[in-house]
């Protein structure tokens, strides 16, 4: 179970972001912004950025013995006393870097893994959390004192025990235990399933971009809403009446984002198999956001990754309401044709989304009824 996760106050993170090879400058800067939107999310104070662009990185820091200079020099003028790298890390790179500039310093995976910690409340989502952790930690063993990564992050806790005394072995029996229990959780999931009548219709989409808000629309509920990255980790279902189809089950899940660390999609795999079996998938997008292709695509990857891109789905184009999303629109539908524009905010194209629900589960009745197999 995972220790304690409440705030024991704000870190001053310095960011870094290295840019390796050929890059796209309009997604890096994204990647950046996103970086500090996670940091927020952790509860981390930014007080500075810094960037570097080289071929390739070096074996023992990443970056350069110049750019480590100035990291030194930004955390003296800034106060920081935590680096986040918009980078993956391997652990000696962090132990390296822990030991030149005697400060705590994280990656990208590591941060994301403590939101996770954060948000996790069900005892499901704890144990897929834990998991995702341990395995992460079991790779970065043994290093130094400097290995204590998940004892206190971004003024949170994970697993709860130092690495001290977990040891490679222990740790190893504990991800044996914690893959059982997940094992004995999908199974109950899975005869659920068999014997569930009612069709089931999935939010999925890129983290933030409003499936919880549309969630509480479409079920009429009161479901924790929060501007800020993975506000949803636990999954939540509701029974949903659709005028002229019925009873569906609406399934809220976590959301993805670039880069998401594989062993998150391994340990939550449990829970996103939900998404695989659904009917029907609702695939959300902030269409206000610059960035709302590359969204998109990471979507799509990723339902190809847990095996569910063969589901029916429709993609919903959210946050009609900004701006910037009236700009983008008509590309948009014109390069989605098939796209609902949505604003959950002012509940606009809620009766379209219904239509769809139930076009989909009147087919799934008629085509079972026939014999035919779902596309």
């Amino acid at each position: 179970m995972l220790a304690d996760t409440s705030d024991i106050g704000q870190e001053a993170a310095l960011l870094v972001q290295v840019m390796i090879g050929r890059v796209n400058k309009a997604q890096t800067s994204d990647s950046l912004l996103e970086l500090e939107r996670l940091a927020d999310t952790a509860n981390a104070r930014i007080v500075g950025s810094i960037t570097q662009h080289r071929s390739r990185p070096t074996p023992g820091f990443f970056i350069g013995e110049g750019k480590l200079a100035d990291i030194k020099l930004a955390c003296s003028r800034t106060g920081a006393n935590l680096i986040i790298f918009d980078n993956d890390l391997s652990a000696i790179q962090v132990n390296n870097l822990d030991l030149a500039l005697n400060m705590k310093v994280i990656d990208r995976t590591e941060l994301i893994l403590q939101i996770f910690a954060r948000r996790a409340r069900s005892a499901e989502a704890q144990i897929q959390v834990e998991l995702a952790q341990l395995e992460y930690l079991v790779s970065r063993i043994p290093i130094s004192r400097k290995q204590q990564r998940f004892q206190g992050g971004i003024g949170m806790k994970g697993p709860g025990e130092s690495p001290f005394q977990l040891r490679n072995d222990p740790m190893r029996r504990r991800i044996r235990d914690l893959k059982k229990k997940l094992s004995n959780i999908q199974a109950r999931r899975r005869t659920t399933r068999k014997r569930r009548a009612l069709p089931m219709v999935s939010l999925v989409g890129y983290t933030n971009a409003g499936k919880s808000t549309l969630m509480n629309v479409l079920a009429r509920t009161n479901a924790y809403v929060d501007d800020r990255l993975f506000a949803t980790l636990d999954t939540k279902t509701r029974l949903v009446h659709i005028s002229g189809a019925g009873n569906v089950l609406l399934t809220d899940t976590v959301g993805f984002i670039r880069d998401l660390p594989h062993g998150l999609v391994a340990s939550f795999h449990s829970t996103l198999e939900e998404v695989a079996e659904s009917d029907f998938l609702l695939v959300v997008v902030d269409a206000s956001h610059p960035h709302v292709l590359e969204h998109i695509a990471i979507v799509e990857d990723a339902l190809k990754e847990m095996g569910a891109a063969h589901v029916p789905s429709v993609l919903l184009l959210n946050k009609t309401d900004c701006p910037p999303a009236e700009v983008a629109m008509p590309a948009l539908l014109t390069a989605f044709p098939n796209a609902i524009p949505v604003s959950a905010r002012e509940r606009k194209g809620i009766t379209e989304i219904k239509k769809a629900i139930c076009d989909r589960v009147l087919w799934r009745g008629s085509a079972a009824f026939a014999g035919v197999a779902p596309e």
